[in-house]
């Protein structure tokens, strides 16, 4: 995640970020790593004791570190909420707890944390079969999402991307067909959101699909199917029809390839580092310098005239 990292200049503040029920290993080593690289100032939030414990077993020093002391996992995730309200807090940061109940307090409308937008998850993925970084969105959050919800999904990807990179993305809706099939409901949602982005509906980006997986990465692929656009064989932002099929390709690559990635929720008010529990030190890391990166830039996607 180099190009992220490049990003950051030392005049960077660290983000204030709520660590909520960091009881294991990966989840307080990857806070003490991200603090180490002046990425976040971690806040510790759940049962003190089991934070200790888990410091002590791992040798990880806490001394630094602030601990908001909690009953349990589920008041720690509210905890965090309210410290982003109250302005201790300008990120949160996903522990050791399930993700229903990490996000519960972040969706409800008490928590006063979601926007106009539906929340989605971004993967940054630098894969070495790959020429560029890859955006992918959304393997995380939103398990089968309809027509209307994709469209948020695609629009906080290019927020994201004009954030980080700066620039107009080019973004392929993924179905397992470049045609549109009446039995695919992928591929009519994927020609409606094409439209939908030429009328304005999805700004700051080239939006087009249906694309194969096939014709979306290989500009050959896609010509030899007959299909010559700009976007095949370069997108900035990949699409997937639904949670599965995004999390399938994403572990994939990153067990079978090794490819370095790190990512972020968006479409909330402040930055959400969603980690798998399995989540080594450096992807959250790399989701720390994501959230920190997005949240001081000062470039957004431009809207419609």
């Amino acid at each position: 995640m180099q190009h992220i990292y490049d990003k950051l200049t030392p005049e960077t503040a660290p983000l204030k970020t709520a660590v909520i029920h960091p009881t294991d290993e990966n989840s307080l080593r990857g806070a003490f790593e991200a603090a180490a690289a002046k990425l976040m100032t971690p806040i510790l939030v759940g049962p003190e004791d089991k934070i200790r414990k888990a410091a002590k077993d791992a040798n990880i020093d806490i001394s630094a570190f602030e601990i908001v002391n909690t009953e349990h996992s589920h008041a720690a995730a509210e905890m965090g909420v309210q410290m982003v309200k109250d302005g201790r807090a300008e990120a949160l940061m996903k522990g050791k707890i399930d993700t229903p109940e990490f996000l519960g307090p972040i969706v409800s409308k008490e928590g006063q944390l979601r926007t106009d937008k539906r929340m989605s998850h971004v993967f940054i993925m630098e894969d070495p079969g790959y020429h560029k970084p890859l955006y992918i969105t959304d393997a995380a959050v939103n398990e089968a999402p309809d027509l209307m919800m994709k469209r948020d999904i695609i629009q906080n990807a290019v927020d994201l991307f004009w954030k980080i990179e700066g620039r107009e993305p080019k973004v392929a809706i993924l179905a397992a067909s470049e045609k549109v099939e009446p039995r695919q409901q992928a591929t009519l949602d994927a020609a409606a959101l094409t439209v939908m982005s030429l009328r304005g509906q999805i700004t700051g980006a080239k939006v087009e699909g249906p694309f194969g997986m096939d014709n979306a990465i290989s500009k050959k692929s896609a010509n030899l199917k007959g299909i010559f656009s700009d976007v095949a064989g370069d997108p900035d932002i990949l699409v997937f029809p639904d949670l599965e099929s995004g999390n399938i390709y994403f572990k994939s690559r990153v067990l079978m390839s090794q490819a370095p990635l790190g990512g972020v929720v968006v479409g909330a008010k402040v930055p959400i580092i969603l980690n798998s529990r399995s989540a080594e030190a450096e992807e959250r890391k790399a989701s720390a310098a994501i959230a920190l990166v997005a949240s001081r830039s000062k470039t957004r996607a431009p809207k419609k005239p």
